[in-house]
């Protein structure tokens, strides 16, 4: 028994001395090498020269040299070597009961094992969403997605390359224990595209559980149909756009697309022949070989085939994604966890939206068009939906192609639409973009992408019970937000763009400033072609109890690729806002030049910022920066403007709209309006500031100044 135990504790707490120990048994005992649990101690030996080569440390040798050498020894040698396989049936592993244990093949049954309440919580509410009532009517492409979907990803290890052997082989792989199951990827138990998890790293900042709890699998009536304009009523939407700031008249864009609750509005439109709305006819009739191959296409990587050739001089073109800087330095399957831990989350999505999408807003740029394109989504507070128990799912989808040549410039809009239905209580929503985006060589395209949904935050959410107490409330600030119909509502939007022409140029402008309870926005810019641009400018408003979430991924793949990307966010009231920028520059993407930074101020002491920029270079000739700043409102700024008159509000207003108007002027001018319309943009965005401006004077907690 006392032999036993100091056999236990001197494996657990010296394992080199236990492995010693173990040599030198071996030397006297061959029953103890045929139990011991680590085959293949002639390991312990000194090191041939072919191995060390193998890892770097040896001299140089060509492949054959190396081939040679393995060949050469005895049978004794060659048994050795076929035992160092991992999953080799001869090895043995023994339990802690000293037996051997059973090598594990199939590894179906323990698909779920690891999955904890929250995930099968999470399973049931998106498989609730895929199954709720209502056809498909993208055709091919609908059930292309609903396929991948439903086909659970193959449980298989990696296959196993010695050196010398093929042009892939790397040192950097997983193994399992032949003993141990192997396990699908976090998120990817039950579907073959990985869906939300809280704990993943795509969701680890967003409130996945208050999401879950929803219930949002109502459909809206007459999806896939036109709706339909009564008499007389054509006018008053047209105002109530108006009066949001979302319409441009015919004379001031080349061209305008109206959804309302998911439906296209054909009397709101001005339809042309390269800005059109595609339904379940076009797809039925056929649609163009390259615009069924765009709209095939799926976010994170899950269409391994590129969008184009990447040159490269070494490798020749290459069109795998999963394979670039291959072997040793790429991100291998999108099913791997290696791979999700770098994804945004979005596949699974956007393949449900290409499931439930109702049709498809086409715009393709031919030529030079001064006037912006404008695609507006609007939702009404009945969602469309008879059933007042239940919230809806909208999956807006657009796809927007600049070819060689052309300028384009795209703005898409949601925003709220009065349907005067005050009788009815408003009904939870779920709306699911899925936005596809192609520009062709030489060609310039300018995106917009304003979301103005769920109206305004409850302003004073950060006061404490005992200031309303003082203050006489019967409510407090924060009781009154937690009541407000649009925190039920969650948006999401996936961004997919790919740079397929040389000198392709893509710009954008990103504004979340709505007063929807969850939203998240997800953009990733591919550069697959030399001398390719994307600039990236995004914004975040959140204020009250929300919880905003942006994340942007810029791909650098060919030589000689720019970017520039610069977000800011605006945190107030107890609302939490999250922020995650990825920059991969490929090897093939030598002489890259991209710059990214993150701004962040927080309004109240009880807002939350989470700020993660990451940068993965693995060129060696780039120059890459990035960066990230947290701060409040400058004292030393709002004395100098209340030194020169104005009163505390307003110096603090002229210092927010300070920091929002360098990202509100790269909106298109026909959007933004006259400085001194009020239903301009920037007037819009100044009343959405104002409402969660704090109030009173700074007070010094800790040695620093914060906002009461």
């Amino acid at each position: 028994l006392f032999e036993s135990t100091m056999e236990s504790s001197v494996r657990h707490h010296y394992p080199l001395l236990a492995v010693t120990a173990a040599a030198a048994a071996l030397a006297s005992s061959s029953s103890v090498a045929e139990a011991f649990t680590m085959p293949n101690l002639h390991s312990l030996k000194q090191p041939s020269t072919s191995s060390l080569a193998a890892i770097g440390l040896g001299p140089e040798s060509d492949v054959s040299a190396i081939k040679e050498a393995d060949t050469e020894g005895d049978a004794d040698s060659a048994q050795r070597r076929d035992l160092t396989h991992p999953y080799d049936p001869a090895r043995i592993i023994l339990g802690e009961d000293g037996l051997p244990k059973p090598h594990i093949t199939d590894f179906d049954p323990f698909r779920k094992n690891r999955m904890s309440n929250s995930d099968r919580d999470a399973d049931a509410w998106f498989t609730a969403l895929l199954e709720s009532p209502g056809d498909s009517f993208l055709g091919s492409i609908s059930e292309e997605h609903k396929d991948r979907l439903l086909s659970k990803v193959e449980l298989v290890d990696e296959p196993l390359w010695n050196y010398g052997e093929d042009e892939e082989w790397t040192p950097y792989v997983s193994r399992r224990l032949p003993t141990s199951p192997l396990y699908p990827a976090y998120g990817l138990e039950t579907y073959g595209l990985p869906v939300l998890r809280r704990g993943a790293e795509a969701w680890r900042q967003f409130d996945v559980n208050g999401l879950i709890a929803v219930d949002y699998f109502g459909t809206p009536e007459g999806i896939g149909s036109d709706v339909g304009l009564k008499e007389g009523e054509k006018e008053g939407v047209i105002a109530s756009l108006k009066a949001k700031g979302a319409w441009l008249d015919d004379e001031h864009c080349a061209a305008r697309l109206v959804y309302v609750n998911g439906r296209f509005c054909p009397e709101l439109s001005m339809q042309t022949d390269d800005v059109k709305n595609l339904d379940s006819s076009d797809f039925e009739a056929g649609l163009a070989d390259k615009t069924l191959e765009y709209l095939s296409r799926l976010t994170d990587g899950f269409t391994d085939k590129l969008a184009a050739e990447v040159p490269d001089d070494v490798k020749g073109p290459l069109t795998s994604q999963e394979r670039l800087s291959a072997p040793d330095h790429c991100v291998g399957k999108a099913t791997s966890q290696y791979a999700i831990n770098n994804q945004q989350g979005t596949a699974a999505f956007a393949a449900l939206n290409s499931v439930k999408a109702g049709c498809v807003a086409y715009v393709e740029g031919n030529g030079v068009e001064k006037k912006p394109v404008l695609i507006i989504n609007a939702q009404t507070p009945s969602a469309g939906s008879s059933e007042e128990d239940k919230g809806v799912a909208f999956h807006p989808r657009t796809l927007a192609v600049a070819n060689d040549g052309s300028i384009l410039s795209l703005v898409q809009m949601c925003v709220d639409l009065d349907d005067n239905s005050s009788d009815k209580s408003p009904c939870p929503t779920f709306v699911n973009g899925y936005t596809q985006i192609f520009v062709g060589a030489n060609a310039n395209m300018t995106h917009s992408f304003i979301e103005e949904s769920g109206g305004a935050v409850t302003s004073r959410v950060e006061m404490s019970d005992d200031e309303a107490t003082a203050a006489s409330l019967s409510q407090t600030p924060r009781e009154l937000e937690a009541l407000r119909p649009a925190l039920r509502n969650t948006n999401f939007e996936a961004i997919d763009v790919h740079v397929t022409g040389d000198n392709g140029s893509y710009t954008s402008s990103l504004l979340e400033l709505g007063g929807t309870g969850r939203s998240r926005l997800a953009i990733s810019a591919n550069l697959l072609r030399p001398g390719s641009h994307a600039a990236i400018n995004g914004f975040a408003l959140s204020g009250g109890l929300q919880r905003t979430d942006m994340r942007t991924n810029i791909h650098h793949m060919a030589q000689g690729t720019t970017s520039r990307q610069e977000h800011r966010n605006m945190v107030g009231g107890r609302s939490t806002a999250s922020f995650r920028g990825r920059i991969r520059v490929e090897q093939s993407a030598q002489q890259t030049d991209s710059q990214q930074l993150s701004r962040t101020i927080l309004l109240s002491d009880h807002a939350r910022i989470q700020s993660t920029p990451s940068l993965e270079i693995i060129a060696d000739d780039v120059q890459c920066t990035h960066g990230a700043t947290i701060s409040d409102l400058s004292e030393e700024e709002l004395f100098y403007l209340r030194s020169r008159g104005l009163d505390q509000r307003t110096s603090r207003n002229v210092l927010m709209y300070a920091f929002v108007e360098e990202i509100g002027n790269s909106v298109d001018e026909a959007i933004v309006g006259e400085f001194d319309d009020e239903k301009g943009l920037r007037n819009r965005i100044i009343r959405r500031l104002e409402n969660v401006v704090p109030e009173g004077d700074k007070t010094l907690v800790g040695g620093e100044f914060q906002s009461s």
